[in-house]
């Protein structure tokens, strides 16, 4: 049996960021997701249909679609993340292991444009706590308390990434089929962190693509992605956005200027991100028709750094989907490798682990076929004891390992700067 969604829209004028990060702290959901999509910030709770994928599967993003389609209430919204691992799956290499996906179905969900703010549950009596809770920040003395402590991090790699550039510049020259390496490390925090504050301090200093807060299938993380994985309309028009090719923001308007002169003409940089709109080319071609390149290498402002960017789109097949978007394109270009087949046993040689959220998606994917996958990058997580950040850079054979570490320092600081401490008890 179909149910649909009991729905209230208020005038609200609360700025949603804020909003976002007071409803988290009220509504205490074991599970959900905060998603700042490209019109609206959302928050899911409350899960009323789960899917999972661990392990590989046949066909394992078809599995996806298909359960969803068997979700019990119409007009749904899924939330959730795809691991980085899931890329393994997808293109028959090995055989991942752990959890791979994690979508909900929310019973509770909040959407919030900046001028109003829809409210959506299965249950009349959420409804109505949700309705109470939002209209409760029309009173400032609601609002959370933005806290001007932070957690003092050192940027400076410890470990062996500088060996590990140099072992990936190595295996370029060494006549195999690999062009580019995406290479990443790991910088664990030595302090609890409030992780919702952190989400609320970072977001006012970054300026990304999409953002998102979550607890969901054991992963705790804040994020600011800066650039969009996959982004599929109603309508079948695909979009990617790769992002490759970095220099720092100081503060310094003409220093960032000057810096942003030297990204546009540096030929190491320019390569890699030409190399990287070419992949996600192919990519859309095996999944769409009349594809091409709408822009081309603008500099992009993201928290710390500013990137070269392009925006490559298509349109899909016909009796294609979403899922089969999101399968041509994921994992990104830009934070794997070229090809990217036989990148993901060097990553996993050089940096010693699995990356797990880091290098996947958070995304959104809506009933009617529209689907947001955001590229997680420039975030925080929290795991098994365990909270880290993560940043990486794009090898090719002209890189030279002091430039790949400066440049992960650089991205680090987006998040790093805006680490809160917890507060005693929390």
């Amino acid at each position: 049996m179909t149910t649909r969604y009991l729905e209230v829209r208020l005038p609200v004028a609360e700025d949603p960021l804020r909003l976002m990060a007071r409803l988290v702290r009220g509504t205490g959901y074991d599970q959900y997701v905060v998603y700042e999509g490209p019109a609206e910030w959302s928050l899911a709770g409350r899960p009323l249909a789960t899917v999972r994928l661990s392990g590989p599967e046949p066909a394992p993003l078809r599995t996806v679609a298909e359960r969803l389609a068997r979700v019990p209430v119409s007009d749904w919204r899924a939330y959730g993340w795809a691991a980085f691992e899931l890329a393994a799956a997808l293109a028959g290499a090995g055989r991942p292991t752990g959890p791979l996906l994690h979508l909900i179905v929310p019973g509770d969900e909040i959407r919030a444009d900046g001028g109003s703010v829809l409210i959506r549950s299965t249950s009349p009596e959420h409804l109505d706590r949700l309705a109470a809770l939002v209209s409760a920040g029309q009173d400032p003395q609601a609002a959370p308390t933005e806290r001007g402590d932070r957690i003092a991090l050192a940027l400076e790699d410890t470990g062996n990434f500088r060996a590990a550039v140099a072992a990936a510049v190595a295996e370029l020259h060494g006549g195999g089929p690999l062009d580019k390496v995406i290479l990443s490390r790991r910088l664990d925090v030595p302090a609890p962190v409030d992780l919702v504050a952190t989400y609320l301090a970072g977001r006012r200093a970054n300026t990304p693509a999409r953002s998102f807060l979550l607890d969901l299938g054991g992963v705790q993380a804040a994020g600011f992605s800066p650039e969009t994985v996959a982004e599929v309309t109603r309508e079948g028009l695909v979009i990617s956005r790769p992002l490759a090719g970095t220099r720092a923001r100081t503060g310094s308007q003409a220093e960032d200027a000057r810096l942003r002169a030297e990204l546009l003409r540096d030929p190491k940089e320019i390569h890699e991100h030409a190399i990287s709109v070419k992949l996600a080319l192919e990519e859309l071609a095996a999944v769409c028709h009349t594809t091409g390149v709408s822009e081309y290498l603008n500099v992009l402002d993201r928290g710390s750094v500013q990137h070269l960017a392009s925006v490559v789109t298509g349109r899909l097949r016909p009796g294609l989907g979403p899922w089969d978007a999101f399968a041509a394109l994921f994992p990104a270009v830009t934070a794997t490798g070229i090809p990217k087949a036989p990148a993901y046993p060097v990553i996993r040689a050089l940096e010693g682990r699995p990356r797990g959220l880091y290098g996947g998606a958070v995304l959104t994917c809506d009933a009617d076929g529209t689907l947001d996958a955001a590229l997680v990058l420039r975030s925080v997580f929290r795991q098994d004891g365990r909270c880290w950040l993560q940043a990486g850079a794009g090898i090719v054979r002209q890189s030279r390992s002091e430039r790949e570490h400066e440049e992960t320092c650089e991205k680090l600081r987006s998040v790093a700067e805006h680490l809160v401490p917890a507060a005693d008890g929390d």
